[in-house]
């Protein structure tokens, strides 16, 4: 097992010895290649990168704009397991786009930021959670521990210096704990969910999606959600500033597919869900969970106040770690190219935090129309390509008996927080005194199902094959 000492010099990315070199795209005057990092299984980046790719919107920009100049672009596609090595070859000049994660972003500012030939900036956001529920704590099947204060003196599994660690210490600090409190284990994300399934830890604390992963693959259940400490998490673009202010016109066209990828992923998501799962070999039903309708990701290519705020919070925690010098982000965050190409509709886009994907439609049993993310429910049933929508989860519970058969997976929000979970492998609540098409209510934790359950008088916690009995 690897210490948190060494595992945070491996995610922190320190390369000492690459060589820093210009950053600025690569030609021979009628050929530019412009070099791309990317991590094809980051499922909330897939708009910068794995879905990006695979459509060719960024190639097809190119050959438009080299019709124009008079050159030809090519584009090198380099994949990445995490934000780390991707950042040591931006140190080494080898990648001029890059996305990653908010933690990784911040140390990849920080470690560029005193080389002028590699120094980067942050221009787009990917992905986003304004809760903070892309990071989750979860726990074995049969583990006794119903809060985070039950960890107490147990291992736990993270990435150490990633925003998944900072939501850790954040929610053991708001049960009455601090990280000392546990044994802290840095791994990565593959090796922590392995550890977890072989009882070597008591608790993966991860990032999107290995939490739901586990849940879906029933190797977990959720203990906590990142969302309670309602601190922003989010994944976004940063580019090599040098390559920047050079090609504006390429940085342009990149932004321009990244838009577009968002808005084929936004009205498209269960296509673009199948196709993400395709390529990345995730289950089509995590990655739906994340990136359909209502999903844990909303897909917007703005620079939101919230994201930066964010960035803030997050940076003296990774200082504290020893991860990283202090970082200007009022130098680093530059959205003058992503505010370009919005045109006059980026303020009001960059102010907007309504799910850019809603679940929508009319519900089959219940009747009426499916509207906004506090009850909005969706069913997707083996043998189709399609989902059944449905105005509350206890309607859910009806559309799926009427069905007949167990679907592929079954969406429902949390009842405590309204964040996107799966039906089956929530804990719910039965509440006769409310309205009978609201009487079931799912919960992602179990706490959570027994706090409501004890301050409403009548109210039983069952499981998911109760709940569906007793619609």
């Amino acid at each position: 097992m690897s210490t948190p000492r060494t595992t945070l010099a491996l995610l922190l990315g320190i390369a000492t010895a690459a060589t820093v070199v210009a950053g600025c795209g690569s030609g021979d005057g009628k050929t530019i290649t412009v070099n791309i990092g990317y991590q094809s299984k980051t499922i909330n980046t897939v708009t910068a990168g794995t879905l990006l790719r695979d459509r060719g919107t960024f190639e097809a920009e190119l050959a438009e704009l080299g019709k124009a100049k008079g050159v030809t672009y090519k584009v090198e596609w380099k994949d990445f397991a995490a934000g780390p090595p991707l950042t040591a070859q931006m140190l080494a000049g080898q990648v001029d786009i890059g996305s990653m994660g908010d933690a990784p972003v911040l140390v990849n500012g920080s470690k560029t930021r005193d080389h002028a030939d590699v120094k980067t900036e942050l221009i787009a956001v990917t992905g986003y959670n304004l809760r903070g529920s892309l990071n989750q704590v979860v726990v074995p099947m049969n583990s006794p521990a119903v809060t985070l204060s039950d960890l107490r003196g147990e291992i736990v599994s993270t990435s150490v210096g990633s925003a998944a660690h900072g939501m850790l210490s954040t929610g053991l600090s708001g049960s009455g704990l601090t990280l000392d409190d546990v044994k802290l284990l840095g791994q990565d994300p593959a090796v922590g969910a392995s550890a977890l399934q072989g009882d070597q830890v008591a608790a993966l604390a991860q990032f999107v999606p290995w939490p739901q992963k586990l849940v879906f693959d029933g190797k977990a259940r959720l203990l906590y959600d990142g969302g309670s400490a309602k601190i922003p998490t989010f994944h976004a673009v940063v580019a090599n500033k040098r390559f920047d202010a050079a090609n504006p016109d390429i940085v342009g066209a990149f932004l321009a597919a990244q838009k577009a990828t968002s808005d084929y992923i936004n009205r498209n998501p269960l296509a673009a869900a199948l196709r993400v799962a395709e390529i990345t070999g995730l289950p089509p039903e995590v990655v739906y969970l994340y990136n359909g309708p209502n999903g844990l990701v909303s897909f917007d290519p703005t620079i939101k106040p919230q994201q930066v705020e964010a960035l803030g919070t997050l940076l003296p925690f990774l200082k504290g770690l020893g991860a990283l010098a202090d970082l200007d982000l009022g130098e680093f965050v530059n959205d003058s190219y992503v505010r370009s190409l919005y045109g006059a509709e980026y303020e009001k886009q960059r102010a907007s935090t309504a799910a850019p994907s809603p679940l929508t439609g009319t519900d089959p049993v219940c009747g009426g129309a499916v509207d906004g993310v506090a009850t909005a429910s969706e069913a997707w049933f083996k043998g189709t390509d399609t989902t059944s929508v449905a105005r509350t989860p206890t309607c859910l519970l009806r559309v799926i008996a009427q069905q007949g058969g167990e679907p592929r997976a079954a969406y429902v929000p949390d009842a405590a927080s309204g964040t996107r979970i799966f039906a089956n492998t929530a804990t719910w609540v039965t509440d006769p005194a409310a309205g009978p098409d609201e009487r079931m209510l799912p919960f992602a934790v179990r706490a959570d199902a027994l706090s409501y359950a004890g301050s409403h008088p009548g109210s039983t916690v069952i499981d998911y094959q109760a709940a569906l009995l007793a619609r």
